[in-house]
């Protein structure tokens, strides 16, 4: 279900302004069902509209293996997961940059999970990409001040875009849509 916003709410909510964002989309996965790079483009943009000015960022779309590899490597937990954040950090003396990072989203998983959160398959990508670039940019969940903020704006932003707000679940669904994925 979409919600109809007016060209103005829209402008300011889906990056048609001039934020600049340069993506670099690597898909690395057999889904089919993979949002076109446009898609993607818009929803980072905006998660961004009035925190940057400028900013490029990596998407690599990737399948469970490789997911399950890096979730292990850099957060210990051996099961592929939906989306992983990636920080930029400047080595020291490296003046300031519009590189915010990288953002690793498992096609399987976030299919699945749309699946069984009831949700359709385009929102929960647009959900995933605007979740990972608030993380890339100093958002955190942690704690539940932090938590409620981010989702007050992962809501905002998706309601925004058309969608419907992400954190509703089914009463049948009690655990919460979303644990920790920022490395």
């Amino acid at each position: 279900m979409k919600v109809d916003r007016s060209p103005e709410q829209r402008s300011r909510l889906t990056g048609n302004h001039p934020m600049s964002l340069e993506l670099d989309l690597q898909i690395a996965s057999h889904s089919t069902r993979i949002p076109a790079q446009g898609d993607l483009t818009r929803w980072a943009r905006a998660a961004l509209a009035d925190r940057r000015a400028c900013a490029e960022l990596t998407i690599r779309v990737v399948d469970e293996a490789e997911s399950a590899k890096l979730n292990l490597r850099y957060r210990g937990k051996p099961p592929p997961t939906d989306v992983l954040s990636f920080p930029y950090e400047p080595p020291p003396g490296l003046t300031a940059t519009d590189l915010i990072g990288d953002l690793v989203i498992c096609a399987p998983v976030v299919e699945r999970e749309a699946l069984e959160q009831g949700k359709a398959l385009e929102a929960h990508w647009a959900h995933m990409v605007i979740h990972g670039v608030l993380h890339l940019i100093g958002y955190d969940h942690a704690e539940s001040t932090e938590a409620a903020e981010m989702e007050r704006l992962e809501t905002a932003i998706l309601c925004g875009l058309g969608f419907p707000p992400p954190y509703e679940v089914s009463p049948e669904d009690s655990r919460h849509p979303h644990d920790e994925r920022s490395i």
